[in-house]
């Protein structure tokens, strides 16, 4: 693998790492009543954007983001990790390619904010003009697709996969690594499987047409039993994984 791709993955998993440690800390603030809010991406970049030199730190940010998503776009097309053209690798490369999009969107907005300096709006006036049947059957399918990745993400913790195949094993700090990646997998797990719950109840009964993402699970979290704990267990779950990621930013190995 060339050199200079090396670089452009590391430097997009250090930027992926920093969202999610920071919307996890946040949160976690939150459950604790120690100040912070309940975060997810868009609402990091709101964070971050009102810091010391905000604009620039956003900049620097997005160019991680949309070197995370030029690394997952090569995955997807190019598969320098050999995941293969079965099934399992077919799978396995769109959603690279579906992450690559995702990120791709989120550094595409905090550019956004810092030519507008608007704040981050919610989903409702982007699919607002399109057709409801169109909608509910689109929430339907993202609906069914997180609920696959909420099982993967799970299974991943649970079978212990990651190790393997991020070779943490022979990482520098690989115990910080091992159970901060338990940690943050399961949490992922549990925010993307109420994210799922989320879409599918919209399309399926309510034919509400807002997007709802982490800020919201968390907000679910909290009204439920235990709401406090839970939020507090999750939101550090997310640190963990953001920790998890920025320890890959530095010591992953990639096959040549």
């Amino acid at each position: 693998m060339k050199s200079s791709t090396k670089k452009i993955a590391k430097f997009g998993l250090a930027a992926k790492g920093v969202i999610y440690l920071i919307s996890g800390i946040l949160t976690l603030l939150a459950a604790l009543n120690m100040g912070g809010a309940m975060s997810g991406k868009f609402q990091v970049l709101d964070f971050l954007q009102k810091q010391p030199l905000g604009n620039v730190i956003l900049i620097v940010l997005a160019l991680g983001l949309i070197s995370y998503s030029i690394w997952r776009f090569i995955q997807s097309f190019s598969d320098p990790e050999n995941n293969g053209s079965d099934t399992k690798g077919i799978v396995k490369r769109i959603g690279f390619a579906v992450s690559a999009i995702i990120y791709l969107v989120v550094a595409g907005i905090a550019v956004k904010k810092v030519i507008s300096g608007s704040s981050s709006s919610g989903g409702k006036n982007y699919v607002d003009m399109f057709g409801p049947t169109v909608v509910t059957i689109a929430f339907i399918i993202i609906g069914l697709a997180l609920a696959g990745k909420a099982i993967f993400h799970f299974k991943k913790a649970v079978d212990k996969r990651f190790l393997k195949e991020f070779s943490i094993d022979g990482l520098k700090f690989h115990k910080l690594a091992k159970y901060a990646g338990y940690f943050g997998y399961y949490a992922r797990a549990i925010v993307v499987g109420i994210i799922a719950f989320f879409f599918l109840k919209a399309g399926l009964y309510s034919g509400q047409n807002e997007i709802k993402g982490t800020k919201e699970a968390f907000s679910f979290l909290q009204d439920s039993s235990y709401g406090t704990i839970l939020m507090a267990l999750v939101s550090a779950g997310l640190a963990s994984y953001g920790i998890f990621v920025l320890l890959l930013s530095k010591y992953k190995k990639f096959d040549d």
